[in-house]
């Protein structure tokens, strides 16, 4: 028998870091996902199509804000910010201001704008920090998602992603505006998404009176479009999630290149940190318990004593918490509970958390660690990035700054702390930078972005 035949035909690969061992038949680590991705691949027109809408902001109230404002390419699909800066402000990224005079904002974003990476795979079947839009799960809707719109979603969308879309047009504070400012805010007020003179129809409408528009929805959906009153929001949505799906992917990191056979193209640091990520510590808890896959998500939900930044989704009785997934499912079991974020290109998408508490990768990581003790510590007056406001800047540290606030997300924390050294700290976050995809995103460039949008309006303020 052949032995060294044998051991290359089968390809056992070993490894050694710091003093620890491990291997797999291909030689990738203990308990790795395979490079199995699935996109989507819509056509050029549909992609091209919602190129323009992510930046356009016809599809605002006020048509004073774009999808693309809290979700840019220059800012890592992102927007910088521990809440947004919604409706009314002015700028883009870390510079956006709070809006000035009778365009001041009424009330912060109340939740982190969560980076779009990879979202066009099919793997991805939850949205939003609490899971509001999904297509697993309790009833089975003609559209595919269970969404807080019921029976009214439209049953044309594609995907998870388009259903996604529906929804930020129709919030006052993201893109619709305040209910006296504009007819769609009027019909978003009065809880209209889906009817006659309901957001999505008011905003079809617009779509239908510009004739390039009409010509890009004819050639992304030339089965659907004949005429341009054959125009939906559901088109749009599908369009907009076809641009994220393609333009967003990352799958070319360093780790993506190891997994697919290249064994050196991480450092021996950053392989040392997939072996603690995936490996666990000397309790056998691991990153990976909740960041597994392909993703480094399960897409699952979990209290994890994250502070809490502004007022939230107004939960608790003093209204200053922010119940997370509890507030969709009523379940009190789901209360402080947030869908566990990818961590795809996650060394460029800080603030991290719902509400954007932590500022750098290595805070965050570090919270994890002992999120107790992390909690209790937290300085909510220094780590949230946000621009001041004259009234809303007293919400900031509203939870943090209330005892009982504390000790209710303390008593809900489901993640015991870790036994993790501070030089295995270290070799995560070298593994975590290792899944950074340096060409799905360059600052330096724009080759997401467009020049020019078909209804007219500025791109900027």
């Amino acid at each position: 028998m052949d032995i060294n035949k044998i051991a290359s035909t089968i390809a056992v690969v070993t490894l050694t870091i710091g003093g620890s061992t491990f291997a797999n038949a291909k030689g990738k680590g203990p308990d790795l996902p395979e490079p199995n991705y699935d996109f989507r691949t819509p056509s050029a027109e549909k992609v091209e199509l919602g190129r323009v809408l992510m930046f356009d902001k016809i599809l605002s109230g006020n048509k004073n804000i774009s999808c693309g404002t809290c979700h840019h390419s220059l800012t890592d699909t992102g927007d910088g910010l521990s809440l947004p800066v919604g409706e009314g402000g002015e700028g883009l990224g870390v510079t956006r201001n709070v809006g000035s005079n009778k365009n001041l904002i009424h009330e912060r974003v109340p939740r982190n704008a969560p980076p779009v990476f990879n979202l066009g795979d099919n793997s991805f079947h939850t949205m939003f920090h609490d899971g509001r839009v999904t297509t697993v799960g309790g009833e089975s809707f003609p559209s595919g998602c269970k969404t807080p719109a019921g029976h009214d979603l439209p049953h044309t969308l594609e995907n998870v992603l388009a259903c996604q879309a529906m929804f930020p047009v129709t919030s006052a504070t993201e893109m619709a505006g305040q209910g006296s400012e504009n007819h769609i805010a009027k019909a978003a007020a009065e809880g209209n998404l889906a009817g006659p003179g309901g957001v999505w129809e008011l905003l079809a409408l617009r779509l239908q009176g510009i004739p390039e528009y009409v010509t890009m929805f004819q050639a992304a959906f030339p089965a659907d479009v004949i005429n341009a009153e054959d125009i939906t929001y559901a088109h749009a949505a599908n369009a907009i999630a076809a641009f994220e799906g393609v333009a967003w992917r990352a799958d070319n990191s360093p780790f993506d290149q190891y997994l697919r056979g290249d064994m050196n193209a991480m450092s021996g640091n950053a392989r040392a940190g997939m072996e603690l990520f995936y490996g666990g510590d000397s309790n056998g808890q691991a990153c990976a318990d909740c960041h597994s896959g392909l993703y480094q998500t399960d897409l699952g939900f979990h209290a994890i004593a994250m502070p809490q930044i502004g007022s939230g989704r107004g939960s608790g009785p003093l209204g200053t918490e922010d119940f997370g997934r509890e507030q969709v499912t009523g379940d009190p079991n789901d209360i402080l509970k947030f869908r566990t974020p990818t961590l795809r290109n996650v060394a460029l998408t800080a603030p991290y958390g719902h509400s954007g508490a932590y500022n750098t990768l290595r805070a965050v990581v570090e919270h994890h660690m002992d999120t107790v003790s992390s909690l209790n510590a937290y300085d909510c007056h220094s780590q949230p990035v946000l621009p001041t406001h004259p009234t809303l800047d007293a919400e900031n540290c509203a939870a943090m700054d209330d005892w009982s606030a504390v000790a209710n997300i303390e008593n809900y924390n489901e993640l015991a702390p870790f036994t993790y050294s501070a030089e295995d700290v270290d070799r995560i976050l070298d593994f975590l930078n290792a899944l950074t995809d340096t060409g799905t995103i360059d600052l330096r460039s724009d080759q997401d972005v467009v020049n020019g949008v078909p209804s007219g309006l500025p791109l900027y303020d």
